[in-house]
């Protein structure tokens, strides 16, 4: 049996590291976007014309995982609620980013409900959820067995 004791995570270390990886990606996206298109600014295009997209995609790692370890640490609980509101405030910013405040609802609801699902499932963490026997017996299904009078031939 798993030991269920709640351990307080460090939100800001969390944040400030998923914060660099996602910049790191958003990196990468810049230098598509910059590869891709029609400019004239050359290879610094990556930062001045489309380098907004490595702040958005660091300042939406960093509140996600920020968001996610305070929830966490207050409720003293490491359940799917927790990535649900990091879901939520990721989602709010990205909506926030194109000026309209019912695609941040849209998107809080969505990346919410997602990250939420994945985090329920325990694929986001990576981790195997491990259910009792009691708990496994009811999730799946009993056998049907049919038992025929006719002979088989």
């Amino acid at each position: 049996m798993p030991d269920n004791k709640f351990e307080p995570k460090p939100a800001l270390n969390n944040a400030s590291m998923l914060g660099l990886q996602a910049g790191a990606f958003g990196l990468v996206w810049s230098t598509l976007q910059n590869a891709l298109g029609q400019h004239s600014s050359g290879a610094a295009g990556v930062f001045t014309r489309t380098g907004g997209t490595i702040t958005f995609f660091a300042a939406m790692g960093a509140v996600f995982s920020f968001t996610k370890d305070t929830v966490a640490n207050v409720r003293s609980k490491d359940d799917a609620y927790n990535g649900a509101a990091g879901g939520c405030a990721a989602g709010f910013l990205a909506g926030i980013r194109a000026r309209s405040l019912p695609m941040a609802i849209g998107g809080c609801a969505f990346l919410g409900t997602t990250l939420a699902a994945l985090d329920m499932s325990g694929q986001f963490t990576g981790g195997e959820k491990i259910m009792s026997d009691d708990q496994r017996s009811r999730f799946f299904k009993k056998a049907i067995r049919f038992e025929s009078t006719f002979p088989i031939i």
